[in-house]
């Protein structure tokens, strides 16, 4: 998360929020959720020879000149990647509570050990603590068990992309308080049951469509990790989850064609429809799924009442139907993602969950 993101928390009204947490070379605890900076950082100009090396190869002093903000709008240029000490200025006056994710623990050794150090150092944490307000989260049962050794007033959650055998969730129960699962992969009430049977509380992640975040309220879930976290109160206290919704909406997600995901004029693609009697200006409009890849609608476009756009992630021949980014990358998750329309002046107009 940057600065930008974090400023947006206040208005979300999020009970938490969360932060992946790696490591600098110098043993910095910094927040950065993939292994690598390309996607979302200009490493590319800044370090061209180590593009592609692991977040974990970098002083915090190089990652602080790296922009963090243009990847996703000129908006946000110059946004610096942030430390896990920073957290507690944005987090700690709102009294927003912190999942701590440790990602990658085995390429961070001594990742424990240093975010330990950062809470011990800043008695802000242990506020936070004592009132319940911080968890220790990862799919690595090691890591946790080392970090609930260090910090053992903080609550573990351990997630698994599945729900395992009751066996492995009694051992689980044993040490962590919270198991938190991907909610397509789990069996209903059947699997909410058998974990609370251990005694560990239920997470479900990434839950961001309202019909999603809707089945997951009617399950009783104890905590429900999403992106729109506004739509996620919207739907709790009976509001419209999507306020500036103005009729332009995600039909279907071609994820996995036949064929190569990026082959010409036919590879994966979003099918934005108008729902209105009304012509719509379309240009500029951009779809993010869960970890922000972007496409986005060129200009020139409209979708008359009733009629379909694609966008396309690979190369083609643009038309009045179809426009096509040309990312040179495949970015539609084929087992599943959601994907967020926004209008070019960021107003979200629909979220869309697809499997």
């Amino acid at each position: 998360m940057t600065d930008a993101a974090f400023s947006l928390l206040p208005e979300q009204n999020p009970d938490v929020t969360e932060v992946d947490v790696q490591m600098s070379a110098d043993g910095v605890p910094v927040l950065m959720h993939d292994a690598t900076l390309q996607r979302t950082t200009n490493v590319a100009d800044v370090f061209p020879d180590r593009a592609d090396n692991p977040v974990h190869t970098f002083t915090m002093d190089e990652l602080k000149q790296l922009d963090a903000g243009s990847w996703f709008d000129q908006r946000f240029a110059g946004e610096e990647v942030l430390s896990l000490a920073d957290v507690m200025d944005y987090v700690h006056p709102h009294d927003i509570g912190v999942f701590v994710e440790l990602k990658n623990p085995p390429d961070n050794p001594g990742l424990e050990q240093a975010v330990s150090d950062v809470m011990d150092a800043d008695p802000r944490w242990a506020e936070m603590v004592a009132d319940d307000r911080i968890t220790f989260t990862s799919f690595d049962q090691d890591s946790l068990k080392r970090a609930g050794r260090l910090q053992p007033d903080v609550p573990l959650t351990w997630v698994s992309s599945t729900v395992p055998a009751d066996d492995v969730l009694a051992d689980a129960a044993t040490w962590a308080d919270e198991f938190g699962t991907h909610y397509r992969t789990l069996g209903g009430q059947a699997d909410v049951d058998r974990i609370r049977a251990t005694g560990m509380r239920v997470m479900l992640y990434t839950m961001n469509s309202p019909e999603v975040l809707r089945e997951g309220l009617d399950l009783g879930v104890d905590a429900i990790i999403t992106d729109f976290s506004g739509a996620l109160s919207a739907l709790e206290t009976g509001e419209d989850p999507l306020p500036q919704a103005n009729g332009i909406e995600v039909d279907s997600v071609v994820a996995d064609p036949p064929g190569s995901d990026l082959q010409p004029e036919t590879g994966e693609h979003v099918v934005l429809t108008n729902t209105t009697d009304e012509r719509i200006w379309v240009s500029g409009y951009y779809l993010n799924d869960a970890v922000i890849n972007t496409l986005v609608v060129g200009q020139g476009y409209y979708i008359d009442p009733g009629a379909e756009l694609r966008v396309y992630t690979g190369p083609g021949t643009n038309s009045s139907s179809a426009y096509y980014n040309d990312l040179g990358r495949n970015v539609l998750n084929n087992t599943g993602d959601s994907i967020a329309v926004h209008t070019s002046w960021n107003a979200l107009v629909d979220l869309y969950a697809y499997t």
